[in-house]
């Protein structure tokens, strides 16, 4: 299992849009994914459709009360499962401030899910307090959305150097992989001239030991688009909102990175799911360039035995989006995951 958190301390820079979209996209494709919402706002939790105020389960009973985790999480389509968050979390890192190892709870939770899923990707809080050092002790890689103003780059030098710190003291196998440039205008010279100065930025940093030493700037970028926007008010992803708009196509191709160029070894064949069920340091900061009813917990399926000798392969799999039937828009109150067949017409989702 890939685990790729996906982290900016600024608000409103396309965290939450980014995975819940990415997070479709794969589990569209064929790949069995579970989302973590580690933000108290529980804006992914909404953007996927589900009511935070009503759930009991969720990432707040896994890191205080050593729930387990393929409990708490949620299937909410077809391959995609959640862990959501509720205002619970807000008092997370106050009752975990005595609790030794409060640092590592969430790896250690998932651990024994490792084998059921291709992907965990994980919605952190806008901030750098514990529930975001939990997630960089669980990942392997960190995706960081950024908007291209430069106000948005005067954080950039803290945040590396969080990931920095992680990478040294706690997580040695955590990188930063990637950067996602949002809300991006083509036609305005700031946005390209950041562009510019963060892929300079990178480019002096090849071949340190740096936590970013291989982070490159995603060859696409998420242009403006009002149905990005719009598509959480009703619980659905941009695929399921709008599949023709611009949000949809550049997110597909995000998707397609994720897939083939964050960690390019993986199995040849993507088995389909049957069912659809503070850290401080004395270091200098890094220089930056200028529904109404509960849904059930579902648990996920065993993943299929993997094929032996000449039958696996290190080349990629096809990246595959299919056809994605349109339903009516919904409020997120009316969202109910269901337990029968995906490919059943009744469950507003269609075939993946």
């Amino acid at each position: 299992m890939r685990t790729i958190a996906v982290l900016n301390q600024k608000g409103g820079v396309g965290k939450t849009t980014t995975v819940a979209n990415t997070s479709a996209a794969l589990a569209a494709s064929g790949s069995r994914v579970v989302a973590i919402d580690l933000d108290p706002q529980a804006h992914l939790t909404i953007h996927l459709g589900l009511e935070p105020q009503i759930i009991e389960a969720g990432s707040y009973k896994v890191l205080t009360q050593s729930a387990q985790f393929e409990e708490q999480i949620m299937l909410v389509r077809p391959n995609l499962w959640l862990l959501p968050a509720n205002i619970n979390l807000v008092g997370a890192e106050s009752e975990l401030v005595s609790v030794v190892g409060r640092e590592t709870i969430l790896r250690e939770a998932i651990e024994s899910s490792e084998d059921k899923f291709d992907y965990c990707i994980i919605d952190c809080a806008p901030s750098l307090g514990l529930l975001t050092l939990n997630a960089l002790a669980a990942a392997e890689e960190v995706l960081i959305p950024l908007q291209p103003h430069f106000l948005a780059l005067q954080g950039f030098g803290q945040l590396l150097q969080t990931v920095d710190l992680v990478n040294k003291r706690i997580n040695p196998d955590l990188k930063v992989k990637g950067i996602l440039l949002c809300m991006f205008d083509s036609r305005a010279s700031l946005p390209n001239e950041v562009r510019a100065d963060i892929e300079q930025f990178l480019n002096n940093a090849r071949g340190t030991n740096s936590a970013w030493a291989q982070a490159k700037i995603l060859p696409t970028f998420i242009r403006r688009n009002i149905k990005l926007a719009e598509a959480p008010s009703y619980g659905k992803t941009i695929f399921e909102y709008e599949q023709n708009c611009h949000g949809a196509e550049d997110y597909k191709k995000v998707a397609e990175f994720v897939h083939a160029q964050f960690h390019p070894a993986v199995q040849t064949e993507v088995p389909q799911s049957a069912t659809a069920g503070e850290i401080q340091g004395e270091d200098e900061p890094v220089a930056a360039p200028e529904p109404s009813s509960q849904p059930e917990t579902q648990t996920p399926p065993e993943p299929p035995a993997e094929p032996a000798g000449d039958e696996q392969s290190q080349s990629m799999p096809p990246f595959e989006i299919k056809s994605i039937p349109q339903s009516e828009p919904q409020t997120p109150t009316e969202f109910t995951p269901s337990n029968k067949d995906p490919d059943q017409p009744e469950t507003g989702y269609g075939e993946y």
